[in-house]
């Protein structure tokens, strides 16, 4: 290992529960879930690299972010874990049960499938690269700025959680750069004929995103032949933000199956 451990908040005791994020979030983007699962489990949410409080690093893909979450259980003694994972965050939960499958328990999988998607984010990605954070003189002035290249309020709302400010003014907590170099990367999976994933899977959706089609099932079955399907009905791809109870319930139903009281 030649870089820095992930940064994590870490509550609860019980099984190792991870919980990974999706593209341009943070563990941040987790806490009040976490606290709920905290009473049954030893919950570690974690910055990806290039995101929140963790390194950041010019390469960016599915095994290199894989490769960073078994640094992390592996410091922390961690035998094996359950992985939550969305979007992205869910992409380098299934490439790790792929190439370490001894070290997870249960995977459950936000609103995404292994494939490659054809998303282009270049409309977020060149204005907030080009925001000039030295005349921003507050959050509010940062939103008005972005207003007219990014015109979706909940958009703006969530990637500003993650610009901060310090001694050293403000910046921004995502490495732009680096997502816009590797966005073929992240949008997109490594094509992997012979893999088989013999552990307990769940795959939930919302009934508004695209994300997890039903033409993808086939291929996410013959990765994890024990996988199941949830569809949380009224909720979009940011399901579990949307529809937190209903995401909670079907998760720890399916974390919490068959473990003795």
């Amino acid at each position: 290992m030649n870089h820095p451990l992930l940064h994590f908040e870490r509550q609860g005791e019980g099984p190792a529960l991870l919980i990974i994020h999706g593209l341009f979030g943070s563990a941040r983007n987790w806490r009040s879930l976490a606290r709920r699962y905290a009473a049954r489990f030893d919950v570690i949410a974690v910055d990806l690299r290039n995101h929140g409080e963790s390194f950041h690093a010019r390469q960016m893909d599915y095994p290199t972010l894989a490769r960073d979450l078994l640094d992390l259980i592996d410091a922390l003694s961690i035998e094996r874990a359950h992985l939550l994972g969305h979007s992205m965050g869910g992409k380098a939960a299934m490439m790790f049960a792929h190439l370490w499958p001894e070290r997870l328990d249960r995977l459950l999988v936000a609103d995404i499938a292994p494939v490659a998607y054809d998303h282009s984010y270049d409309g977020l990605i060149e204005p907030a690269m080009h925001l000039d954070l030295t005349r921003i003189t507050s959050r509010r002035d940062a939103d008005q700025r972005l207003k007219p290249a990014i015109p979706d309020d909940a958009v703006r709302l969530f990637l500003l959680q993650s610009l901060v400010h310090d001694e050293r003014g403000w910046r921004w907590q995502i490495n732009w750069p680096a997502i816009r170099d590797n966005i073929r990367h992240i949008t997109g999976f490594p094509p992997i004929d012979d893999w088989c994933i013999e552990r307990p899977a769940l795959f939930v959706r919302g009934g508004f995103s695209s994300y997890l089609k039903d033409e993808y099932w086939p291929l996410i079955e013959a990765h994890f032949p024990r996988a199941q399907l949830e569809t949380i009905v009224r909720a979009g791809h940011w399901l579990h933000a949307e529809q937190p109870d209903a995401f909670f319930r079907i998760s720890s139903d399916f974390l919490l199956k068959n473990r003795p009281e």
